[in-house]
């Protein structure tokens, strides 16, 4: 029996647009929203709005169920975008709200990618939210905190939306496969293209419609269709934003949890994703003083060598010894006793005012300094027994006695320990007697 084969031509409307949900119980997905009791079912089973902001990635749902909840009051759906929209597009929807509310009807005013809207461009919101003339709905996949304005911000509920599961994708490919009516794919197929889509519904339904249309009369849709029509596989990832700032976090604490194989795959979802390796070095070459510190001095020389061999060698040849760096790092004795050492002098520095230089230990490269009394008293601690002039202080004179570092008992840290404690204690019997 032959197969069905997908008429490109027939149907004009993008199998995105064909398959958006009509209500939400076709919603795949964002059930900790649409489940029962949750806070968006409410709002459709009561039909009472609220301005909110969408805040996921792409390809979620966020366009989807803010006309979801228009529908579900009847309300008119004004659409503004922010990257081509102005002051002028804004006052036209408030014109348009302002008619629609004459005659007895409700508007949701919707802004798609809010955070690209400027200020003044998102203050001219605000009265009419606090009036009730329109319900406000903006969607972004930047975090909110930092994108829109606090007094946009709490005018309305920010609902977090997720990138969709394996199931979800599953599902929405068979909802696809019936709508195109088209070849079923095999099951390595399948997986390939939901791990292809990375939680976006809409790149899976164009990703999946492209397929088909290349597949021709074929009775499964294979591994190598799905090569023939995507190329190389993509993943999906945001450099600038939050999932940047949370993989690098992952990364940097899988390394101090000594988790090598998470450091690893955390070190690889970040370079396949197409941030510059550089970048990568650089935080590689932190996460060796704050984390490893003294405990094993070689981290940093081998992080450091690392970033030399990936400029030498580029992608993907020097990724390898950043790989090996992460691993090492993670695997070696950790101590942040440096870390804390320093942000303590630092904080010590800000708040104290500032202190003179001890004479003793002031520069005296002249005559007149000498004679002012610079470099009086200084005891040179290559003259003294074991090359320590116990006893002396180096801190401001009236500056009490500090102690910024204090070694950890792991790794080299341990010998320097116990070295520093006993110069410690040697200074405070001098400084008794």
């Amino acid at each position: 029996m032959e197969a069905t084969l997908f008429d490109a031509a027939a149907p004009t409307v993008p199998l995105a647009e064909r398959l958006r949900p009509r209500t939400p119980d076709e919603v795949i997905g964002q059930r900790h929203l649409l489940g029962p009791g949750k806070p968006l079912r409410r709002a459709f089973d009561t039909h009472r709005l609220h301005s909110m902001i969408l805040w996921g990635p792409p390809g979620v749902g966020k366009t989807t169920l803010a006309r979801l909840v228009a529908g579900a009051v009847d309300a008119q759906f004004v659409v503004l975008s922010a990257v081509l929209a102005g002051v002028k597009d804004i006052r036209e929807a408030v014109e348009r709200a302002q008619a629609m509310r004459t005659g007895g009807r409700g508007t949701v005013v919707f802004v798609d990618e809010v955070h690209r809207f400027n200020k003044a461009q998102q203050d001219a919101f605000l009265p009419h939210v606090e009036s009730g003339l329109f319900t406000f709905i903006g969607a972004t996949t930047e975090n909110p905190s930092f994108e829109v304005n606090p007094a946009l911000l709490s005018r309305a509920t920010v609902h977090v939306l997720k990138s969709l599961q394996e199931e979800d994708l599953a599902q929405l490919l068979e909802r696809a496969c019936a709508e195109l009516q088209a070849p079923p794919l095999t099951p390595a197929a399948r997986d390939r293209l939901v791990a292809h889509a990375d939680g976006d519904a809409r790149r899976l339904l164009n990703a999946y419609e492209n397929v088909v249309a290349a597949a021709g009369a074929v009775a499964t849709i294979d591994e190598a269709g799905l090569e023939r029509a995507l190329g190389e596989q993509l993943r999906r990832y945001d450099k600038s934003g939050d999932q940047f700032f949370d993989t690098i976090s992952a990364l940097h604490k899988s390394v101090r949890g000594s988790d090598p194989d998470a450091a690893l795959y955390w070190l690889a979802r970040m370079l396949d994703g197409g941030v510059d390796p550089r970048y990568v070095a650089r935080r590689v070459l932190r996460m060796a003083s704050e984390d490893i510190g003294l405990a094993d001095p070689r981290g940093l020389q081998l992080a450091l060598q690392a970033a030399e061999v990936y400029e030498r060698l580029g992608s993907p040849e020097g990724e390898l010894a950043l790989a090996q760096a992460v691993v090492y790092l993670a695997v070696a004795p950790k101590s942040n006793a440096i870390y804390t050492a320093w942000n303590a002098a630092r904080a010590l520095v800000r708040k104290d005012g500032t202190r003179p230089v001890p004479d003793r230990l002031r520069n005296a490269p002249t005559r007149l300094m000498k004679d002012l009394g610079h470099g009086a008293g200084y005891r040179y601690a290559h003259d003294e027994d074991g090359g320590f002039a116990a006893g002396e202080r180096y801190l401001p004179d009236e500056l009490p006695d500090q102690t910024f570092y204090q070694p950890v008992p792991r790794g080299l840290e341990i010998r320097i320990g116990e070295r520093l404690a006993q110069l410690r204690a040697t200074n405070a019997t001098r400084r008794q007697g």
